[in-house]
């Protein structure tokens, strides 16, 4: 019993990191899922919603269904994620507010020692694995270079916006609400349908976030089995590229959507040598100790 309630705040603990990351702009919680070690795991877990589990319902196998869903993993992520969605939201507005510099440094050092444990996973590097790295980079810093498209709300766009936004909100680096405003309907879905709770937009949304969520999973888990090597070079080449999001010496790019700000881009800037400056080192070397100290701990328990 206490290793199932230990198990369960491990996990918990996980899903909180998760969450914070959601709440980090153009941060995502794939990120974590992969620095964590629980990536893959979550890829089975949503992929496992299948014919079988249909089947397992109809006949009220209750018991074996949770066991096909991983179902106690699913409710200890969701509800380290839910947690920290809603006590850190307003600590971390609080943060971004008065302290932007230090707590990008933070996260900074956090992702780039993060960079450094996930490429260490590889069992071997090869053309292919440098190739899935660069690709994965570039495709990452594209991200934070795009202009937004203009608003759509054809239906069969806005399933595409539902794919492509849970997609990205798997994958390592890459931010939902950031792809959202690249596709130009981030005020039309985040905003202004679920202000009115316009199903008429989102339906469609989140028929294409289903069948993406499901078909996507499948897909990451057999490149994950078939090309183990290339697919963690790619996920590491994403989570490289969004190091441009996490840079401290910034000035956000922001466009009004409704009621609420969102940041569409970043103009960087070269930091003057100040007491600031040293500060925000510190805050670097103490996410890469993070990291570190995680992954120290981690290995000696192995």
């Amino acid at each position: 019993m206490n290793n199932a309630i230990s198990s369960f705040i491990k996990i918990a603990i996980k899903g909180a990191a998760m969450g914070a990351a959601n709440v980090i702009p153009g941060v995502s919680g794939g990120t974590i899922a992969l620095i964590t070690g629980i990536f893959e795991r979550l890829i089975n877990a949503i992929k496992s919603f299948n014919g079988k589990a249909i089947q397992l319902l109809l006949k009220r196998d209750f018991k074996e269904l949770a066991k096909h869903i991983d179902l106690y993993f699913l409710i200890a992520l969701f509800t380290g994620i839910g947690l920290a969605v809603i006590s850190l939201a307003k600590l971390f507005d609080y943060l971004f507010i008065n302290y932007p510099i230090y707590i990008w440094a933070f996260f900074f050092g956090l992702v780039l020692a993060s960079v450094y444990y996930v490429g260490k996973t590889l069992k071997q590097w090869s053309v292919s694995a440098i190739i899935s790295l660069s690709v994965g980079t570039a495709i990452a810093i594209s991200f934070t270079v795009l202009t937004p498209a203009s608003q759509n709300d054809s239906f069969l766009y806005l399933i595409l916006c539902g794919v492509i936004a849970i997609c990205s909100m798997i994958l390592p680096g890459l931010s939902g609400s950031f792809v959202l405003i690249l596709l130009g309907n981030y005020q039309l879905v985040m905003i202004d349908a679920i202000n009115n709770l316009s199903f008429k937009i989102l339906l469609p949304v989140a028929l294409g976030a289903g069948v993406g969520l499901v078909a996507f999973s499948h897909f990451l888990s057999w490149l994950l089995k078939k090309y183990h090597n290339q697919t963690i070079a790619l996920l590491t080449g994403f989570i490289a590229g969004s190091l441009g999001i996490l840079w401290p010496w910034k000035i956000e790019e922001t466009q009004q959507f409704g009621e609420k700000i969102k940041t569409v881009g970043f103009d960087y800037y070269q930091p003057e040598f100040t007491s600031e400056f040293y500060f925000a080192v510190i805050f670097i070397i103490l996410g890469i100790a993070s990291i570190t100290i995680t992954e120290l701990l981690a290995t000696k328990k192995k």
